[in-house]
């Protein structure tokens, strides 16, 4: 390609002389030798090359790399294609965020005999919808101050993984619709206080807005900001869905002194939470820290939020409870096709359970060990419509949490510069020209929208099913197409555990586990 540097390089030349004669040529002159510099750094440069080999032009395919994701979302994805969401369920979430009908003319584009299809059940005498969604009570018998959570909460986002027009927005719609706006791990701020709406806040390993110099946690900071009147419930962390086993990550350009303060961390510097907890090492240890967090906080709702892996862990856990006596009031199970701003790629879909299998296993667990009456599990992962959140009812879950369609409703386009700091719908940014784009009023409004038109979805499906609230719901009514002749319900894919059979003799499938379990050691 030397010899189109050389044209370009002529040509810049012949039109310096020209505007000697005219000034009329100093643009197309100016143009071209910048160009001519270009090329020339180019040809210098030893990083890239392609560019050394094709100066000018190989600047051409890094242009095409960094629009490709755009124009695939945006004008060449099919309705049903697009990952991680496609442009259907956006379609969806930005109708019902702006106050209209989510509708569908023509027939679906699902293909409805493919393998991995799965569809609800309707019945031939279905019910009326009830004026009022359900709502479920979150509280043990050692919890004194319960919370009666919505269907569809707002699931975990830090304040500086988000802007604080972001936050604000998501804590004033939760004020509007009556549903829980989880803080994420990076600690309460003023944003999170200001909206008036229910916060679960969350107390990862890194023990943000409660921990003391060196990085423990400290109880009496706890005690103080979970007596706060909009702390309705405390969610302890110990994984998360996107990269189980490291600890959360809000990179350096995004840490302002404004979001150093809130977790307490130094400005200007990547944070990474430590992939454990400093006080606990075994179950027994864990259940014994939940006894005393909810103590400190004065009897309100105290769990679990995880990412689930090993059964017997789990199962040691379960154990752990029953002897010590002490339960968590919920456990959030996020599924391994949960979203974060800043993921290791080889973390993020590779390690962990995804939803189906990590909420089934939890739901059974607690149901074998008899627990589960006295615990509420919660369901977060890519649940998006009212379809998603009575299939999760129907996995096992009570009520669901969801992060990226919120984020939809406050405009997200799903542009996955969350982690650049260039976030162009101001939500996932600091930088304060992008973040005064997204207004505050405008936007819980359309958040409040989408939530109360998913849960009516919701509430409307599961009364086309013939059930007045999740308690009607059963794994028969959720089928999947397994082969182009087979069809099989959830009742026959998975093994459902009766009410304290592990207590008694538990099933061959489970033994091995169930026996190895110790609730001294993970």
């Amino acid at each position: 390609m030397l010899p189109l540097l050389f044209v370009v390089l002529g040509l810049a030349g012949a039109l310096t002389l020209a505007c000697a004669v005219s000034a009329w040529w100093w643009g197309p002159a100016g143009f071209l030798l910048a160009l001519t510099a270009v090329g020339a750094r180019d040809l210098a440069q030893t990083r890239h090359s392609e560019l050394r080999n094709l100066p000018l032009l190989g600047h051409l395919r890094f242009f095409a790399e960094a629009v490709r994701p755009h124009v695939q979302r945006h004008v060449v994805e099919r309705g049903h294609d697009g990952r991680p969401y496609d442009r259907a369920v956006r379609g969806i979430v930005y109708a019902r965020a702006g106050g209209a009908e989510a509708e569908e003319p023509f027939g679906t584009e699902r293909d409805v005999y493919g393998e991995g299809y799965e569809f609800l059940v309707p019945s031939m005498s279905p019910v009326e919808v009830p004026e009022e969604p359900p709502v479920i009570r979150v509280g043990g018998p050692d919890c004194t101050q319960p919370y009666d959570m919505a269907l569809l909460n707002v699931s975990a986002m830090s304040f500086g993984a988000l802007s604080a027009n972001a936050v604000l927005a998501l804590n004033r719609a939760a004020a509007l619709g009556g549903f829980a706006h989880d803080t994420g791990e990076g600690g309460l701020s003023d944003h999170h206080l200001r909206g008036g709406g229910d916060l679960v806040w969350e107390i990862g390993t890194g023990y943000f807005g409660c921990r003391t110099a060196e990085g423990g946690f400290e109880e009496r900071e706890f005690a103080d900001k979970a007596a706060l009147p909009e702390v309705r419930c405390v969610s302890l962390k110990l994984s998360q869905g996107a990269h189980p086993g490291v600890g959360g990550v809000l990179p350096g350009a995004k840490v302002s002194a404004e979001i150093a303060r809130v977790p307490g961390v130094t400005a200007g510097r990547t944070v990474l939470s430590p992939p454990y907890h400093q006080v606990f090492s075994t179950p027994r240890e864990l259940v014994g820290f939940i006894a005393r967090l909810r103590c400190s906080a004065g009897g309100k709702p105290v769990g679990l939020k995880l990412c689930v892996g090993s059964r017997r862990q789990f199962l040691a856990v379960c154990k752990a409870m029953l002897a010590e006596g002490v339960a968590p009031d919920f456990i959030v199970v996020d599924g391994s096709e949960g979203g974060s701003g800043a993921a290791p790629p080889e973390f993020s879909g590779r390690l962990g359970t995804p939803l189906t299998e990590g909420l089934i296993t939890v739901h059974n667990a607690l149901v074998g060990t008899g627990l589960r009456d006295r615990v509420r599990v919660g369901a977060s992962g890519k649940v998006a419509t009212g379809a998603d959140l009575v299939t999760r009812l129907l996995q096992g879950a009570d009520y669901t949490n969801a992060a990226r369609a919120m984020l939809f409703a406050l405009g997200c386009r799903q542009a996955q510069r969350c982690h650049t700091n260039t976030c162009p719908a101001g939500i996932t940014t600091q930088d304060p020209r992008r973040v005064r784009v997204l207004d505050v009023a405008d936007k819980s409004v359309r958040v409040h929208r989408y939530q109360r038109a998913t849960v009516r979805s919701a509430s409307r499906i599961m009364a086309a099913m013939g059930a007045r609230d999740p308690g009607g719901l059963a794994p028969t009514q959720l089928l999947r197409r397994t082969d182009p002749a087979t069809v099989r319900s959830y009742a026959e894919l998975y093994e459902w555990l009766e009410p304290g059979v592990l207590l008694a003799e538990a099933p061959a499938s489970w033994e091995r586990d169930w026996a190895a379990a110790d609730p001294d050691a993970f």
